[in-house]
């Protein structure tokens, strides 16, 4: 199998203590179409858009607000660091040449660490779309995009999205087509960094990997795995058919034969005082249910002319414990009288005619496409990052 990589972010490594020689950056890697080390952000640029105000820098993978946070990463080792809390933060670069992934597939990947527990956020790479193309700097939610993919996390929802965004060759008309289902994803509080990957192979089966782990897999042919499917239905509902003003669809009819009884009251309550029911000789009727508490005493300071009269903290009152204090009520108990709202009874309806439905004519948009591995175009490449917190 053939498949186009693109690589966005260098993987992290770790020292060992039998390391020779200084671990130096690779600035390529054997059949990428594109490669980000993030050495430096020469070829990006960050958009100016009023929504994403948010500052990136680059930082060491060890760092963290100027203090080692991982002893075992290698020092040139860096990434792109969020530095402003609560914000959008949007950076993009464009291709020589757009990215094409017809009989190839596709392959993406980078590597993301959270340098503190994420309480609401997002990490998205947007792949976009080379025939609409948008000026780095525009860059914003709106922007056109093949491929999304990345996870993010706000309350209890924590998964890894995969969205392609495929073109109809009928109407040209564009639609998103969310991978559904649970996607696991990586812990969100051990300060490792974690591979993220997705592959579109040639015969159109997307597998999503964490950590070199598959976590999820489907077919861009299967109907069911995707929010919208790739390929539409061939039939469609007439929207010039409707329902004829006599069709009946109601399977039961009220039963004309069915009259409350005349002894049926309606307003009974469900429940009553237990007739039954006798106050216990130990009751104590005119206790309260606290008292002072005889024990305490004011505090050797006190000064009732500067602190007022002196109250003791109430205690429960040892006289109602053996059955009670106060008001005595009656237990409640079911009601024998009690049958609630009547409802007539129903029987089978004769004119029923079945539950109407539309008729089906042809598609006018419909098409199959046979090989939706081969995405639209890509034309650059965008990082969106976001965070509700600092």
């Amino acid at each position: 199998m053939t498949t186009r990589c693109l690589l966005l972010v260098a993987l992290s490594a770790l020292a060992s203590a039998d390391e020779e020689k200084p671990y130096e950056v690779p600035t390529s890697i054997d059949g990428a179409f594109f490669f980000e080390p993030f050495i430096n952000t020469e070829r990006w640029v960050r958009t100016e858009d009023e929504n994403y105000q948010g500052e990136l820098q680059l930082q060491s993978y060890g760092v963290f607000r100027g203090k080692a946070e991982l002893p075992d990463a290698l020092p040139a080792d860096q990434g792109l660091e969020l530095s402003s809390a609560a914000r959008k933060h949007g950076i993009s670069t464009v291709f020589a040449e757009p990215l094409r992934t017809k009989g190839v597939g596709l392959v993406v990947q980078f590597e993301l660490l959270l340098k503190q527990p994420l309480q609401c956020g997002g990490a998205y790479l947007k792949l976009l779309s080379a025939d609409e193309a948008v000026p780095p700097a525009a860059l914003n939610g709106d922007t056109a995009y093949t491929l999304m993919f990345g996870p993010d996390k706000c309350g209890a929802v924590h998964k890894t999205h995969f969205i392609l965004r495929h073109k109809s060759p009928v109407d040209g008309a564009i639609k998103e087509c969310h991978l559904v289902g649970e996607t696991a994803a990586p812990p969100l509080s051990d300060k490792k960094p974690h591979l993220y990957t997705a592959v579109i192979t040639p015969e159109s089966e997307v597998k999503i990997l964490v950590d070199g782990k598959e976590v999820r897999s489907a077919s861009l042919l299967d109907e069911t795995a995707f929010s919208a499917p790739i390929n539409p239905p061939k039939k469609v509902d007439d929207p010039d058919d409707s329902k004829p003003a006599d069709w009946v669809d109601e399977p039961q009819m009220p039963d004309p034969a069915s009259v409350k009884p005349d002894d049926w009251d309606e307003e009974a309550p469900r429940l009553i005082e237990d007739p039954a029911a006798e106050r216990p000789d130990t009751w104590e009727p005119d206790e309260p249910l606290q008292i002072p508490d005889p024990t305490a005493e004011a505090p050797a300071d006190w000064d009732a002319d500067e602190d007022g009269e002196w109250e003791a903290p109430l205690v429960p009152n040892p006289k109602c414990k053996p059955s009670g204090c106060g008001e005595w009520k009656r237990p409640q108990v079911a009601n024998p009288a009690y049958k609630g709202k009547w409802v007539q009874a129903k029987i089978d309806n004769p004119a029923y005619v079945g539950k109407w439905a539309p008729r089906q004519i042809d598609n006018p948009a419909y098409y199959y496409d046979a090989a939706p591995h081969d995405v639209m175009p890509i034309g650059g490449v965008g990082i969106e990052l976001w965070t509700m917190q600092d």
